[in-house]
């Protein structure tokens, strides 16, 4: 017994050692759709941070710019074709700087509504958003297994709420959600740390071919029921995004997940409180119509308590 009290009084006199975090100086990272927008913000941070950055993109000239930046080697990198996937995970390994981390932030987006958008444009879109880093991910993950590194997936706000003439983007960021949150359940038998960030509208060329979309049907008249909704899209300042805040806000949420000992799963990243607002509320609209007039609802003081739970 006394020496059960003694091995007791040694492990409550040990200093509380917390994890310290990450050094990223030397750590090599994937990201995709680099060339522009929040991908190339989270490329340049992770550079500035001293890793070293394989910067997916598409464009020739884009690869090229991005090979001029310190610590970035830009690379040719469509998450839609499997042949470029294969040469980058052969380039990385030939480099021999092994792979900490992975960012799966290409995407494209449009508005439509659902009863009336092609079914072609909406498998592109599930192509590039949801089978993207699908395809990427799988083809990196025993580089990542290998190194015990990090995962991280750019979603958005409309992963968490969707609204009219959002659906097939929500659709595919749902998704990311979805598959973030498995992926991390399944990685951490391999001690890999899975993340999502969730961007609000922050400055991006994102919009681009929204706008040019606009255009195209206005000129050739494409019959719509929406044409109110889609004249209301035209006019909505978010089209425009040159005049919204820098991202490096979500860079930073990526650096976060990456070199944090204990990184969360969810990372929200809204430029101003309204948008971080309307995110929540949706969020708990969800909690209160799953627990609306059922056999099992709770009452309010519960939900509370759950809540106050689920914070700890």
């Amino acid at each position: 017994m006394k020496n059960v009290i003694l091995i007791l009084f040694i492990i409550l006199s040990l200093p509380n050692v917390q994890a310290k975090n990450i050094e990223l100086k030397g750590k090599a990272v994937l990201v995709t759709g680099a060339s522009s927008g929040i991908g190339r913000s989270i490329a340049e941070t992770l550079a500035s941070k001293g890793a070293f950055v394989y910067a997916g993109a598409r464009k020739q000239k884009d690869i090229d710019q991005l090979s001029q930046i310190k610590n970035i080697m830009g690379i040719r990198l469509d998450v839609t074709k499997p042949n470029e996937i294969v040469a980058a995970v052969d380039l990385v390994k030939k480099e021999g700087r092994g792979l900490y981390g992975l960012v799966n932030n290409a995407g494209v987006f449009f508005h439509a509504p659902l009863i009336e958008v092609a079914e072609s444009e909406l498998q592109f879109m599930m192509d590039v958003n949801v089978f993207g880093p699908y395809r990427v991910t799988k083809a990196f993950a025993p580089l990542i297994i290998e190194s015990r590194g990090r995962i991280s997936n750019i979603s958005s706000i409309a992963g968490i709420a969707a609204g009219p003439m959002f659906g097939p983007y929500a659709m595919s960021k749902f998704a990311i959600e979805a598959f973030s949150e498995s992926l991390s359940h399944e990685m951490r038998k391999f001690d890999v740390q899975v993340s999502v960030v969730e961007p609000g509208n922050f400055k991006s060329n994102i919009m681009k071919n929204m706008h040019k979309r606009l255009a195209l049907m206005e000129a050739e008249d494409i019959p719509t029921s929406y044409k109110e909704e889609y004249k209301a899209l035209s006019g909505f300042t978010a089209i425009d995004r040159s005049h919204h805040r820098d991202p490096v806000a979500v860079a930073n949420a990526v650096v976060q997940a990456f070199s944090s000992a204990q990184p969360k799963l969810r990372y929200m990243v809204t430029p101003t409180q309204a948008e971080a607002n309307m995110t929540l509320r949706a969020a708990m609209a969800k909690v209160v119509q799953l627990n609306s007039d059922h056999e099992f609802s709770v009452d309010r003081k519960t939900l509370i308590s759950t809540l106050d739970a689920a914070s700890q």
